[in-house]
């Protein structure tokens, strides 16, 4: 057995804050593989003084603990709190009753509170007594918060002078005399000095010298990818740290415009769906043009859409992302790139370069790269694109720019001019926020190809390159445009390389990679940062659950096992698009919705499931993986408006829909509550539950779960439920397990392929 002893000293006025900090992992830490004790003790005779003891099964227990995340969290707490306490360190010690050298004594003994002031006064002159023993050095007299335990912890040159003192009662009970009533009933522990070969440790501070800080999640990466991943985690109290390479964000219409339908029930859900509508404007439809002539329009207002497709640049949905952030206590650290990191077992080390040109070392127990199209997550990961990185052999120019034409508002508008069945000039205009404001994509003049003199431009937006003028802009509208149309007050503009491809892999160990970083598109209707977005959507409540010790093993598999089908099909519609008139135009509505991401289902993940007796009966009802629908009319008792189903689902636990209608018994009803607080149990908390009756069934008497009314029976029919049935929804909004009719056990079985470890 191995012990490890940090002493601290608490900065004046952080006493009452050491023992809630130490608290805060102490689950983590005795949940360590080998980990025999860990305690938190006071010094006896100074409220400033505390010491961290740990007990280990062997010293490869211990360094795995050292090199982890709940080593470098521990002390990324701590250390804020405390100064260098005074006095010698503790060495590392092995209980054993062999061993040369220094000996450390722990002798554990109960002072009453009701005899504490006695103790006090006799325990001084003991002490006194001590220092003319032989090989006697000092000694610490520590407590247990909370407890009327003490430990005297005392230092000697070996074990042989003091087996030669306590061997000898008259001696014992002439130092020890004024407290000998406490030492009638003790512990006695001898422990030996042992080599750390890898003590990491700084000889003064007792902290890990090469880390400067710790988090849960490191999220490289600050545009709508990461902070969506930053959102999701702070909104679950788990700690994350925000690094991007650009000193400021960027204030260009240069990326993604288009929010998709899903983006903003997802927006919704984390409380920045207002100031999105806010900043931007409703893009209502698209038409098309092949060489001049109108060839489909299509209106995007449909019926049942949750919301609509929002246009904002992507600079304004960073800002409000950002904003969020912000008022979770998380602020991204702009200027910082991350350089390199190694993984191992139990965390991540990442060394950053600092906007002041130094470096610091960040240890985390997890890392998202959502570093972007040039991503250094993705290099270092060392994944390769599929196939090989596409790259479109056209270059083009990007341009923020009034258009004065007679336009329908709200419209996207393509135009595209055909030789031979082959593309040869296409113009995108996205209306943007102001009058006549439109984010236009064309062909580059044949003079940008002549300055790259010949090599092969790289992907992403080219500064080698001049910058297109109204001119360029001008031209390309005369070709493609209505005529007479007219541009003005170019704001921004650019020349990029379109490339396209899918990462082989989302995961590679505690390392992550979403968005660009693992799947870039042509920029066809902001499909890159709306399927980011939908990544770390994904990942962000597995990741918590497995900070927190409550995810199954294979949970964190199943981000690359739902999301990567999901890029690759998107990846290849957004190229199949790029070239095209268009995709699908037999069920044009059909398509926009795939393209909202409102058809998006993870059915075919292993993290899904059902018990349904007879499918055919629940229709056309979401199966598991499905997005769960809204619905309204929804009645609570003493809630004086309808509710939406949202309103139960929304938050960041799973929720479990119970329904029974009146053919229910009220034995079935009556075992709902034991079946709740089991799954609750299973879950480690992290499940709310509802009783959905329908209007004829009568109300049981329960006091959990909560019962709410299908008062119109809009449930029901989205829903497929008759007799009873259940629906868990996971937090990222789909439907992770269905049962028809209620299935105790097959929902328990469901809950442990999620929750694995809570049990």
């Amino acid at each position: 057995m191995i012990r490890t002893m940090l002493r601290l000293r608490a900065r004046t006025g952080c006493e009452p804050a050491v023992g809630p900090a130490f608290e805060t992992v102490a689950g983590q830490l005795g949940a360590l593989a080998g980990n025999l004790r860990h305690e938190l003790l006071r010094d006896a005779l100074d409220p400033s003084g505390f010491v961290v003891v740990t007990e280990w099964a062997d010293e490869a227990a211990l360094r795995a603990y050292r090199r982890g995340p709940v080593a470098a969290r521990l002390a990324g707490l701590l250390r804020p709190l405390a100064e260098p306490a005074d006095g010698p360190e503790y060495p590392l010690m092995r209980e054993t009753g062999d061993g040369t050298g220094p000996v450390y004594v722990d002798v554990e003994l109960t002072v009453p509170l009701d005899r504490l002031a006695e103790f006090h006064r006799g325990y001084p002159e003991v002490v006194r007594r001590m220092t003319s023993i032989p090989g006697y050095r000092r000694e610490q007299l520590l407590r247990e918060p909370g407890s009327d335990i003490h430990h005297i912890f005392a230092e000697w040159d070996g074990a042989a002078p003091f087996l030669a003192w306590i061997g000898d009662p008259a001696h014992a009970s002439a130092q020890a005399g004024p407290i000998a009533p406490f030492l009638l009933d003790i512990r006695r522990r001898l422990f030996h000095v042992v080599p750390d070969a890898d003590d990491r440790r700084h000889p003064t501070t007792g902290w890990e010298a090469d880390v400067h800080r710790t988090t849960d999640v490191l999220v490289v990466g600050a545009g709508p990818t990461g902070l969506t991943a930053a959102v999701e985690l702070a909104r679950r109290g788990i700690d994350c740290l925000v690094i991007d390479k650009q000193v400021t964000p960027p204030g260009h219409a240069d990326k993604a415009i288009g929010v998709h339908c899903r983006t903003m029930e997802i927006w919704e859900e984390q409380g920045v769906v207002r100031e999105a509508m806010d900043a931007g404007i409703w893009l209502t439809g698209n038409m098309v043009f092949v060489n001049g002539e109108q060839t489909h329009r299509m209106s995007w207002e449909l019926p049942g859409l949750p919301y609509a497709h929002l246009g904002l640049p992507q600079y304004e949905t960073e800002r409000i992302l950002t904003a969020r952030l912000a008022t979770l206590g998380v602020r991204p650290q702009r200027g910082a790139e991350l350089v390199d990191f190694t993984q191992d077992a139990e965390g991540v080390t990442a060394t950053v370069r600092t906007a002041d040109g130094g470096t610091e070392t960040v240890r985390a127990a997890y890392l998202v790269g959502a570093d972007g199209a040039h991503s250094r997550v993705r290099e270092r990961l060392g994944l390769t694109f599929t196939g090989g990185l596409g790259r479109f052999p056209q270059l083009f120019m990007l341009v923020d720019v009034d258009v004065d034409w007679d336009m329908p508002d709200g419209h996207l508008l393509r135009f595209l001019h055909m030789t031979d069945g082959q593309m040869d000039g296409m113009l995108v205009c996205v209306p943007l926020r102001g009058e006549h404001r439109y984010r236009i994509a064309t062909l580059a003049p044949p003079r940008f190809f002549a300055q790259t003199g010949g090599r092969d431009a790289p992907p992403g937006f080219s500064e080698e390159l001049d910058e297109p003028t109204i001119s360029d802009v001008q031209a390309a509208l005369d070709r493609l445009a209505p005529p007479g149309t007219r541009a003005s007050n170019l704001r921004w503009s650019s020349v990029f390389r379109i490339s396209h491809g899918i990462v082989d892999r989302y995961r590679e160990g505690r390392v992550f990679v979403a968005g660009d970083a693992a799947h870039l598109h042509p920029p066809a209707g902001g499909q890159g940062m709306n399927t980011g977005i939908q990544d770390t959507w994904n990942l962000a409540w597995k990741l918590a659950l497995a900070v927190r010790g409550l995810a199954a093993p294979g949970l964190l598999d199943s981000y690359e096992t739902e999301r990567r089908p999901e890029g690759e099909e998107i990846v290849g519609r957004a190229v199949r698009m790029a070239g095209t008139e268009e995709v699908d135009r037999a069920d044009l509505e059909r398509q926009f919705l795939q393209e909202m991401s409102m058809l998006l289902s993870y059915a075919g993940s292993p993290l899904v499931g059902e018990t349904v007796a007879d499918p055919a009966a629940l229709g056309d009802a979401p199966r598991p993986g499905d997005r769960a629908p809204d619905v309204d009319g929804l009645r609570r008792r003493g809630v004086g408006h309808p509710l939406r189903l949202r309103d139960l689902t929304r938050g960041t636990r799973h929720t479990l829909l119970l329904y029974a209608d009146g053919t229910a018994g009220a034995g079935e009803l009556a075992a709902f509550t034991g079946l709740c607080a089991d799954a609750r149990r299973l879950a480690g908390g992290e499940i709310e539950a509802y009783l959905l009756l329908d209007p004829d069934a009568d109300e049981p008497r329960l006091l959990d779960p909560p019962v709410v009314r299908d008062a119109e029976r809009r449930f029901r029919a989205a829903y497929g439920l008759d007799g009873t049935g259940l629906y868990l929804i996971r937090p990222d909004g789909h439907v992770g397990f269905r049962g028809a009719p209620v299935d105790p056990d097959a929902l328990r079985k469901h809950l442990h392929l999620v929750f694995g470890s809570a049990r």
